[in-house]
Formats: C-alpha cells, sequence, structure tokens
C-alpha cells in the first residue's frame, strides 16, 4: 500500500489510481529499472558518449539509479511570456534561481534555453545535467501561429556542456513537416557529439477541437506523435497527460481501429496513459508526461496523480515546471519532492 502520505494527498481518487489493473499486460512492456541503460541503450546504435549522457542523466538527483527521471523545465519565458510565467513569483525572472530550484530539489537535470543555461554554464553545467532547448514559439509574432524555430545550434548546447538537447514538433501543425526535418537533423548531430535527445512530442491545429472538445490530448493521437517521436530517434518523449480518447474518430481523419478502443485502452487515465507508453516502442524508449498549468491550491494533488498515472502506467517519470516555479521557492521544492517520492515508494507497482 502506497505511503498515508500520498494516499492522503489523492484523497478520493487513491483506491482507483493506486489499484487499477491495466488492460495491456505490463509484461510485455519494458520498464524502467536500474539497468534499464544497459537493457536498452548498450544495445543500440547510440555511441559510448550518448549512453554515457543518458547514464549521466539517469544517476542524478533523488531518483538517481532507479531509472525514473524528474526534469525541471523551464522555457515558459519565450513559449508563454515572462510576465505571464514569471511575476508569480519574480524570483525567476534571474535564471540562477531556476537552477537553484533543481539542484535544491533533487531534479535528475534541468531544461531550459540557450540564454538561461548559457550565462550560468561555467558555473553550473557540472553540477547538475544541462538539457537545452534548441527550438520555440515565440508568443509576440502577431498574429501568433503553431510554429517552432530554431533559437541556436546543437553545438552552442554542446559547447556549454549539455547532457542532452530538447526539441518540439507540433504534430499536425501545418509547419510540422518542416520542423520534423529540422529536429531530425539536430538529434543527429547531437547523438554525434554525445549528447541525448528529449522531443517535446504536442498535437497543435484546431482541427483536433471537434464539438467544443479538445482531442489535442487524446491518448490515440498522442500516442501516434509518440511513434513518430520514438522513430526520430528521440531517447525520451516528452507528452502530455492523456484526457479523452477517439481523436481519430472525432477528426475523421487518419487511420485507427476498433481494437484501439477495445483491446488497449479504456477511459481510466493509467490505461489511457498505457497507451501511449505502448506507442514508445513498448517502453524501450522513456515516456516523461509534462505537469500542466498551475492552478494554485490543486496544484499538489495534481501533480502527485500525474506522478501515480504515469508511473503505473509505465512511463519513466515527470517533467514539471509551472506547478513548482510559480509558487514560494520552498513549496516548489515540497512539489516536486512528493512527485519524486512516488516513484521511490515501491509499494506504488506498475499497474
Amino acid at each position: 500500500m502506497a505511503s498515508k502520505k500520498i494516499a492522503d494527498i489523492l484523497g478520493d481518487k487513491a483506491e482507483s489510481l493506486l489499484n487499477h489493473k491495466c488492460k495491456i499486460d505490463k509484461s510485455t512492456l519494458t520498464l524502467p529499472s536500474p539497468s534499464y541503460i544497459d537493457d536498452i541503450f548498450v544495445q543500440s546504435d547510440r555511441n559510448n558518449r550518448v549512453v554515457g549522457s543518458m547514464q549521466q542523466l539517469l544517476d542524478h538527483g533523488r531518483l538517481g539509479g532507479t531509472g525514473y527521471c524528474s526534469i525541471f523545465p523551464v522555457d515558459q519565458g519565450i513559449e508563454h511570456s515572462a510576465g505571464a510565467s514569471f511575476s508569480p513569483n519574480p524570483i525567476y525572472f534571474d535564471p540562477e534561481n531556476i537552477v537553484k530550484l533543481a539542484i535544491e530539489s533533487g531534479c535528475n537535470g534541468v531544461a531550459s534555453t540557450f540564454g538561461v543555461l548559457g550565462i550560468l554554464s561555467r558555473k553550473y553545467a557540472h553540477k547538475i545535467p544541462f538539457i537545452v532547448k534548441i527550438n520555440h514559439n515565440e508568443l509576440l509574432s502577431y498574429p501568433n501561429k503553431y510554429d517552432q524555430t530554431m533559437f541556436g545550434s546543437v553545438k552552442t548546447a554542446y559547447n556549454m556542456g549539455a547532457v542532452g538537447i530538447g526539441a518540439t514538433v507540433y504534430w499536425g501543425s501545418h509547419e510540422s513537416t518542416r520542423q520534423l526535418q529540422e529536429v531530425s537533423e539536430a538529434f543527429a548531430l547531437a547523438h554525434e557529439l554525445g549528447m541525448c535527445t528529449i522531443l517535446w512530442c504536442y498535437l497543435r491545429n484546431d482541427g483536433f477541437k471537434v464539438d467544443g472538445k479538445d482531442y489535442s490530448t487524446s491518448a490515440d493521437l498522442t500516442g501516434q506523435a509518440n511513434h513518430i517521436g520514438v522513430t526520430l530517434q528521440a531517447d525520451i518523449i516528452k507528452q502530455k497527460m492523456a484526457t479523452n480518447n477517439g481523436g481519430y474518430k472525432a477528426v475523421k481523419f487518419g487511420k485507427t481501429s476498433p481494437l484501439v478502443y477495445e483491446n488497449l485502452s479504456s477511459d481510466h487515465p493509467i490505461d489511457l496513459c498505457r497507451y501511449q507508453v505502448l506507442n514508445c516502442y513498448s517502453g524501450k524508449i522513456g515516456l516523461i508526461n509534462s505537469g500542466g498549468e498551475s492552478k494554485g491550491a490543486a496544484d499538489l494533488q495534481e501533480a502527485v496523480e500525474t506522478a501515480v498515472v504515469n508511473k503505473r502506467a509505465g512511463g519513466m517519470g515527470l517533467i514539471l515546471g509551472r506547478k513548482a516555479f510559480q509558487k514560494p521557492f520552498k513549496d516548489g521544492v515540497d512539489l516536486l519532492n512528493a512527485t519524486q517520492d512516488v516513484y521511490l515508494d515501491k509499494s506504488i507497482t506498475v499497474a
């Protein structure tokens, strides 16, 4: 049974989340473990330096050596504007506090922009693994569009001592083909230089909204996005938590099968996330789910719920930002630690 603290945070959802059994049997998956790098990446075409970078990332912080991963991401100053992101706690206009929060909370790594990590690289790159986010959708050009623009080079990330790079592709957007090509080339160079790669694997198109319902976070569509992402040789997939299913049927485009909904998923959040994991080569490539926006008092419960769903579905961890940095520093540390505790709790098992 999960610790009383975690069960109390989950409240009336504890029974459903902690005791659910998935439709897809966990024996068919590769699950996070202390030997994950040896079991998967040592057998792959990744060179020794990439393998070392992945091992460095997974060995750091409170979750080090477990196979699970807690990454602190802050690129929202570009993606959502600095004012909207940092005004709830203005200390984060200073990028050093971003890195300090990641270190203090025992994260495996910190993911941020060229500017944030570059200005601090000599002081901190040897103290916590850096992941440089190389492209962004800057929210200043009008009208805004679903695009990602390269903000720097892979070699710049390498020279500042990063263990990895991150990039976004907006699947379904008008610019997704170009983004795919740019990210594919960037990931190939990163691997050549010995860095690991994380893909922000998001869906963006107003066509995914049908009858007032947003299917850009449906399990079937995000699952396919993950499948394309691992084909680009992303070493870790970052995906939003699935909130519904049946996106293919709603948008009436693309191909799916009734078996996806009958045999491979259900309406339960852990089954929806399990289908996302299935599309990451059955867990051979780790799935980390994002924490989503801050909603104030509900943040702790939502973050712990997301961690429980991800872990029990067979995922690798969380990449959680706004819920942590849009509150006082200590509260951010406590929230990140609470999600990490889920992965450290051996009684919370894969469903």
